[in-house]
């Protein structure tokens, strides 16, 4: 029995939640803020002494974040399949970002590696990759292309699979089998490059997430139309783009950007210019979340636009969830640890707790697992999930 299908079966819903597994992702640019504004509640910023408030040990905060991750890698198992108990790329990947190669789902009856499924050339609701365009006439190798689904059960965003894929940390020779030929990563960035100016709405979160996982942040290339594009001009027109009115209230769009500002300096390239501009939208988007944290130490519901607190659980963990993710990408180990923080990982941690009985909506659960996740591997140290992680990878291949 999963998680995700028994809620016909249940008698009582314990709390009153979202059960849109199958049929929307995370919201579009439309609903991004309608969404939450329509059942926030304006709070008062700060409870009398909420910020010394008697935090538990570390022990105890590892404890209660490892209990939330694995409850939800082990009983939130997802399958794949064509009838409607089974789920959709959207949800399968989302899982995927979370838990990288080790995310499990059921394949006919036995547990396999969703990523090792996709590279074997598995099929799923929503998963459309296509051959794409020659990239060479000489070896008569071609791109790997994608389209944005209209269904709501594939990608919902330019380059969204190739960004989470590529945050599973894939090598660019890593074999991937689509309609049945051999391909490469290699063929799904090269496409990426040469589509790039077809991106009519400008968004390039999930572009900006793959090309700076493979390539160094002063890269340039030339588009399928012969246009001149770099990462730097991708850095720039996502800081041109309003956050509230972008998806999960502009969550996304500053995860992406924070990936990419930490691959630079990383790099140990200078931090002027766009990445300047860059560094002073994270440091207002951290401080933005700490002034709208509610006293209960909950992240608002508002994203970064204004403080609120959902009577929605499924709200709560959708909105602190993703704003939790941009945290923990932002953040450094000392001040992940700073109480505020700790009050916002907590209260995640609850969230989590209370929503065990019930259904939850994919990419609410799994971008907050995400950010629990990024917590526990800058402040504790990294794990893996499942005892049979390895022997399910093997499944996935054969």
């Amino acid at each position: 029995m999963t998680g995700f299908d028994l809620v016909s079966r249940r008698a009582v819903a314990l709390v009153t939640f979202c059960l849109l597994a199958g049929i929307v992702g995370c919201g579009s640019k439309s609903d991004a803020t309608s969404a939450t504004d329509a059942v926030t509640t304006p709070v008062v910023n700060r409870a009398s002494g909420a910020e010394n408030a008697a935090l538990p040990s570390d022990d105890n905060l590892l404890q209660q974040i490892d209990d939330a991750l694995e409850y939800t890698y082990d009983h939130r198992r997802l399958s794949v399949g064509s009838t409607s108990n089974d789920q959709a790329a959207w949800q399968i990947v989302h899982g995927a970002l979370a838990f990288k190669r080790e995310f499990l789902v059921s394949d006919g009856g036995r547990d396999v590696s969703a990523v090792e499924y996709i590279l074997r050339g598995g099929k799923m609701k929503g998963l459309d990759l296509r051959r794409g365009d020659l990239l060479d006439e000489a070896t008569k190798r071609y791109g790997i292309a994608t389209v944005i689904a209209e269904d709501k059960m594939g990608q919902g965003h330019a380059d969204q699979w190739l960004g989470y894929l590529s945050d599973c940390h894939l090598p660019l020779d890593e074999p991937i089998l689509v309609e049945g030929e051999k391909h490469t990563i290699a063929d799904y960035i090269d496409q990426a490059k040469l589509d790039v100016h077809k991106n009519t709405t400008l968004e390039f979160s999930w572009t900006l997430m793959a090309l700076t996982a493979y390539y160094p942040t002063d890269y340039t290339w030339k588009a399928g139309d012969g246009s001149d594009w770099s990462i730097e001009k991708l850095v720039d027109i996502e800081l041109g783009h309003n956050l509230d009115s972008s998806a999960c209230g502009g969550s996304h769009r500053m995860t992406a950007l924070t990936m990419a500002f930490n691959r630079h300096v990383d790099a140990g390239k200078p931090v002027t210019g766009v990445w300047k501009k860059l560094e002073e939208r994270i440091k207002d988007c951290i401080a933005k979340a700490h002034q709208l944290q509610n006293p209960d130490g909950s992240l608002s519901s508002n994203y970064f636009a204004r403080p609120g607190k959902s009577a929605d659980l499924a709200v709560c963990m959708g909105s602190a969830g993703h704003v939790l993710e941009f945290l923990c990408t932002a953040l450094d180990k000392e001040e992940l640890q700073q109480p505020w923080v700790k009050r916002a990982t907590l209260d995640m941690c609850k969230t989590f707790r209370k929503t065990k009985p019930v259904d939850v909506e994919c990419g609410a659960l799994f971008h907050a697992a995400h950010g629990l996740v990024l917590y526990r591997e800058k402040v504790f140290g990294s794990r893996t999930f499942g005892k049979d992680s390895a022997a399910a990878m093997t499944a996935a291949k054969n």
